[in-house]
């Protein structure tokens, strides 16, 4: 296990570019990647969960009884939201390490609760406490991988983070199918414990001790104010008409107390010092926008994917394992869709055409599943889960490559992390909104429907399997029943993705910043990989994309700008030296040749050189920069600097004292 110490000046925001270059240049290749391996399966865990129920929630609430199918899906995703804009500042507190161990146990410990459960309401409270331990595991993930991996390289490792939710999205469905078909539901949740207690010893073992001395103030009052009020307003939403009167003192006081929690929201947001939402965001209108059409994104694509299995196993009567089979073509079709906008918006910059015909699209098949009927051929139901997919692969991606183009450097971190908030926060809304549709229409329904089958036991409506364990013709008015509340369900879809299409078209066509245009493309960003709300790591994400871009003219340009001595074989030598040294580690020769995996012999003849040349002094026992060396080093980062400060012009941020500093501390990493 390596220990990092960093400690950042009093005067200014820690740079996360030291303690990735620190992080990176004190583990070697191969721990470098068994870090990314403990990260992906933190990640898969984080992202599974969000849609590994969903075909597993007919028979959870045909067992367990109860109803609120929705809020099993609500309750994670509401406490996911939560959690990625806490964890993400407490890990800035308190290392990732220990936040990323704390709920990787806490997930652990929910999963079995949740596995164990013996009524909806056990089920439903700790698949909240499960969301708390999914969120933290998400955000500290993708801080890792900017702490750890060097800065060329992050893009591509960010990319693949993210592609694990689209991931996700295919395998969540079919592996929830597979266990309760062949073993039980509660192994959807039992799942997790072998592989969390797996993910906590790998964490224990690679993941690198990084003690940050930034002490960065939480917005904890921000935080409580917007976790009441969504919850509040989800379960007044959720509760409505089903479990109590619309006019009932607990609906209308839950609403009251939403609105006074939002209200106090606002007030603490315009006086924090580091707000966890800015308001003046919301002046931009660019970004207004974009935040809503996101929101709605989130609400209308879970929403969807959540009931589309109710569908197949209540009115089709297909097994657990095979309606996750057949949501696989509206994933496809999301992900070559996503591709499509990405390439298309990273070579012209035009961005404006996708979520128009994206929000049009869904709304297409949110009508198109309302026709459904139960004797819909696949072939056609197929067809409709592609088109609704493409709907959301042309509008999901976009809406944060717009938002990073458009904002401030200041208010980068918050307004990247901001449009992952927004999206989950609609999805936890939609679920809990659209199972209140189903709920209230189904109910009436099926009263009438058990009067016109009599040898169907009442009990047995709950549970597909039990359902469909009757002569068709006995269960004919029952499955119609769930076919007509699910109509209902879908069409009410319908308008709110022609808000969505109203929105759009509102949405100003802007010019998109070199960086953020490059990564239009990078789909694996799409995907809803929660991020935490440091401006140093977007910037870091940016320039690391451009980096991967950068070709030889562009070194050339930036060693003839530097006017230095240094080769590359020399700059390299006198760069591991120094950044060895800045971290209290051994400059021998066979320490370094030991870090990079090269036999000393292969390495002498750059040192020596760099010995020659007066850039180092020493010998192989113990090299140390000279004066002259550190001389053109420092010619070679203020070259770097002023590159990356042209390529960097469109950021608008020439007077941003932090900004500044930051392009400084990145060049200085390069360099060493």
């Amino acid at each position: 296990m390596t220990t990092t110490a960093v400690t950042a000046a009093p005067t200014r925001e820690l740079d996360l570019s030291e303690v990735g270059s620190a992080a990176a240049g004190a583990i070697s290749r191969s721990q470098m990647n068994m870090v990314f391996a403990t990260v992906m399966v933190a990640m898969l865990l984080s992202a599974l969960d969000q849609t590994i129920v969903s075909t597993a929630l007919p028979t959870i609430v045909g067992d367990l009884g109860g109803g609120h199918l929705s809020w099993v899906v609500s309750a994670y995703l509401l406490a996911d939201t939560i959690s990625t804009v806490l964890t993400g500042r407490l890990s800035d507190r308190f290392g990732r390490k220990l936040v990323l161990q704390l709920s990787a146990g806490m997930f652990v410990v929910a999963s079995a609760m949740c596995g164990f459960a013996h009524s909806m309401t056990w089920l439903i409270a700790w698949r909240g406490i499960q969301g708390l331990g999914a969120g933290g595991l998400g955000v500290t993930a993708s801080a890792v991988i900017a702490d750890v991996i060097p800065l060329k390289e992050r893009s591509k490792y960010q990319g693949a983070l993210g592609a694990v939710f689209g991931v996700a999205l295919v395998l969540g469905p079919l592996l929830g199918g597979l266990f309760t078909d062949h073993l039980s539901w509660r192994w959807v949740f039992l799942v997790n414990l072998p592989i969390g207690i797996v993910l906590m010893a790998l964490a224990a073992i690679t993941i690198p001790k990084i003690n940050v001395t930034k002490r960065a103030p939480i917005d904890y009052a921000g935080i409580m104010l917007v976790s009441i009020g969504a919850a509040a307003v989800t379960l007044a939403l959720s509760w409505g008409g089903n479990s109590y009167a619309w006019g009932s003192s607990t609906i209308i006081g839950l609403v009251v107390g939403s609105a006074i929690a939002f209200a106090l929201f606002v007030w603490v947001e315009s006086r924090a010092a580091e707000p966890m939402l800015p308001l003046h965001l919301f002046s931009k209108p660019v970004f207004s926008f974009s935040v809503v059409l996101t929101f709605i994104v989130g609400f209308v694509m879970l929403g969807a994917l959540t009931f589309m299995p109710t569908f197949s196993q209540y009115v089709q009567g297909i097994s657990p394992t095979m309606s996750g089979v057949r949501g696989i073509p509206m994933v496809v079709a999301l992900f070559a869709t996503s591709m499509l906008a990405g390439t298309v918006v990273s070579k012209t910059g035009r961005y404006k055409l996708f979520p128009i015909t994206g929000f049009l699209t869904m709304a297409v098949g949110l009508y198109l599943f309302s026709r459904l009927t139960p004797t819909t051929g696949y072939p056609t139901l197929c067809a409709y889960m592609i088109v609704f997919g493409a709907g959301v692969g042309l509008s999901m991606q976009i809406l944060t490559t717009v938002v990073q183009s458009t904002v401030d450097f200041r208010d980068l971190g918050v307004a990247t992390s901001g449009v992952g908030f927004f999206r989950t926060l609609g999805s936890s809304f939609g679920t809990a909104i659209f199972g209140t549709i189903f709920a209230n229409a189904l109910a009436p329904l099926l009263a009438k429907a058990l009067v016109h089958s009599p040898g169907v036991n009442p009990s047995a409506v709950s549970s597909p399997e039990t359902l469909h364990a009757y002569p068709s013709h006995e269960i004919t008015p029952i499955v119609a029943a769930y076919s007509h509340a699910l109509h209902l369900l879908f069409l009410a879809g319908v308008p709110v993705a022609l808000v969505g299409f109203a929105v759009s078209l509102f949405l100003k066509q802007q010019p998109l910043r070199s960086t953020a245009q490059a990564g239009a493309s990078d789909v694996g960003d799409g995907f809803n990989a929660p991020v935490g709300p440091d401006r140093m790591v977007q910037l870091e994400q940016a320039i690391s994309r451009m980096l991967r871009s950068a070709g030889p003219d562009d070194i050339a340009t930036i060693r003839s700008t530097a006017d230095t001595s240094l080769d590359g074989a020399t700059g390299w030598s006198v760069g591991v030296v120094t950044a060895r040294s800045r971290m209290g580690l051994p400059t021998d020769l066979h320490s370094i040749a030991a870090r990079f995996g090269v036999p000393a012999p292969v390495m002498r003849p750059a040192f020596d050189t760099a010995r020659t040349q007066g850039f180092l002094s020493g010998d192989d026992g113990a090299l140390a920069v000279t004066d002259r060396g550190r001389e053109e080093l420092e010619h070679l980062g203020t070259s770097i600097r002023d590159w990356l400060t042209e390529r960097l012009a469109d950021w608008n941020a020439e007077d941003d004292p932090a900004f500044d500093d930051a392009l400084r501390h990145v060049a200085r990493s390069l360099v060493a």
